[in-house]
């Protein structure tokens, strides 16, 4: 399982060099790394250590994190915020007080996440209690003038209510 990893991150960087048009022995040349080693890295035969790849990124003005992860040396996540990326890149914190942080930071956004959605949750149903309002006016004709004077029922009809200048109680004005 392991050497397909090896392999794996050999043709990884084999793709990355000639997308980016280098030759085998231009990118032996700007990362340092001598041109067998390097062709025995891309066809898989050996496994390059963390500082290789850390040249080899340089090389193909990349992310060396992306290599790791392409190697199995690193976990792949999700990107950091600038929030996070401050907390992980504070000198005074212990690796404590920032694991704390950071777990008290991602509970705040999954209870925001989830607020959201039961927001959006809440839209719809208004929408569709809307709709469904709509509907029945539609299906039940009045006579015109029927609803003027009238009590409208709590949360039917808003827009009415706002449009044209107010009406004083029992009057029956057109705008």
């Amino acid at each position: 399982m392991a050497s397909s990893k090896v392999g794996s991150i050999g043709e990884y960087i084999r793709e990355q060099r000639t997308r980016a048009k280098i030759s085998l022995r231009q990118l032996a040349d700007v990362s340092g790394i001598s041109n067998p080693y390097l062709s025995q890295i891309e066809r898989g035969l050996r496994k390059p250590s963390a500082e290789i790849l850390q040249q080899i990124a340089k090389g193909l003005r990349i992310s060396a994190e992306v290599l790791y992860v392409q190697a199995g040396i690193l976990e792949h996540r999700e990107a950091d915020t600038d929030v996070q990326a401050a907390v992980r890149s504070d000198l005074i914190l212990t690796e404590r007080q920032k694991q704390v942080l950071l777990d008290i930071y991602v509970s705040f956004l999954k209870e925001n996440e989830a607020g959201e959605v039961a927001e959006a949750v809440e839209a719809v149903e208004a929408e569709e209690e809307a709709v469904e309002a709509g509907e029945q006016d539609e299906a039940s004709p009045e006579t015109p003038g029927a609803r003027q004077g009238a009590p409208e029922e709590e949360g039917t009809h808003r827009r009415a209510r706002k449009k044209g200048p107010r009406k004083e109680q029992g009057k029956d004005e057109v705008g």
